[in-house]
């Protein structure tokens, strides 16, 4: 896949999930074969203003390129600079969210609010592609409800006014992540428009992933809940699609070896006091289920230092072979 000059080794992306999608999860991903990845959303104006978090959002390190970033708010001059700003991060792409549901930020005018905005939307794509020294591209869902469906017009401008790829989650903001995914929307908007589009939603396995292809004719897809606790689907999908292979499970202990390198990554960018809160989160989805699971999360709860983390680690895998 290629995003005007970028070229992406493989279509399979990691989707940009607050909270998660950090430099430490995206260079595990990365390393996991995602071919491309994107940055947790930062707030145009916070950035803009010196917020000292949105800096430690935006940085990307070397081995994760090629790396979008991600931008969010409703003012296309504040988002423009925001943009230009971004250049000192060497960001390969600057992707703007135009999809988030949740509601602090769709009722505060961005995210999945602009599509009931489509001037307002165009305004801000065209503001970001002047100031932008890459290549933008425009994260959108399948319209605010299902009386608002409006994802192809959405794309079809965007594109007019300088986006060279779209990705489109084929739900409602209305939906949240609930029901199903709308394949044929997504492939609606894929013969909308000249440039590349990219799929999300329910992408778990070799299964979906090649549904998704199939029903949208989509030029990549991009995995975001299917890849917590489970950063080697990028691995499966990847010995699927170029060599037809079905990888066997991964084993516990290879979960758990996994975890610790996720969480000693965190701990060396964030701090261990973060980066164990942010554990409790992680550990829930490399432990899901297992035999005794729950217990296991309990423990974990409570855990300060990685080194309990690391004990419990071994543990589970004696505990699981």
């Amino acid at each position: 896949m290629k995003i005007r000059n970028v070229n992406i080794e493989n279509s399979i992306c990691l989707a940009p999930m607050a909270g998660i999608a950090d430099r430490a999860f995206r260079e595990l991903c990365v390393n996991y074969g995602a071919g491309y990845v994107v940055s947790e959303m930062v707030s145009a104006k916070g950035f803009t203003m010196g917020d000292k978090k949105s800096r430690l959002l935006l940085t990307l390190g070397e081995e994760e390129h090629p790396a979008g970033i991600q931008l969010f708010g409703d003012d296309p001059s504040v988002m423009a600079l925001a943009a230009e700003r971004c250049r000192e991060f060497k960001p390969d792409i600057i992707d703007i969210n135009m999809g988030c549901p949740a509601p602090k930020i769709a009722m505060n005018g961005g995210g999945a609010s602009l599509m009931r905005k489509p001037d307002l939307a165009g305004e801000i794509v065209k503001a970001v592609a002047a100031a932008s020294n890459v290549p933008v591209t425009v994260k959108i869902r399948k319209g605010w409800d299902d009386d608002s469906v409006n994802a192809v017009e959405i794309a079809q401008i965007a594109e007019k006014n300088g986006a060279s790829a779209i990705t489109v989650h084929g739900r409602t903001r209305v939906q949240m992540y609930s029901g199903t995914v709308d394949y044929d929307i997504i492939r609606q908007v894929k013969r909308a428009v000249d440039i590349p589009v990219i799929a999300n939603g329910d992408i778990t396995d070799e299964q979906s992933a090649a549904i998704m292809f199939e029903k949208t004719n989509c030029d990549g897809i991009m995995i975001g809940r299917g890849a917590l606790g489970n950063p080697w689907i990028f691995r499966r999908l990847n010995a699927y699609f170029t060599e037809c292979r079905v990888l066997p499970e991964v084993s516990v202990n290879e979960k758990m070896v996994v975890m610790l390198r996720h969480i000693q990554k965190i701990i060396e960018y964030k701090g261990e006091y973060t980066a164990m809160r942010e554990a409790r989160h992680h550990a829930a989805y490399y432990t899901k289920g297992l035999r005794g699971g729950a217990a296991y999360r309990k423990e974990i709860s409570a855990f300060e230092h990685f080194e309990q983390l690391e004990e419990l680690a071994y543990k589970i895998a004696k505990e699981n072979e």
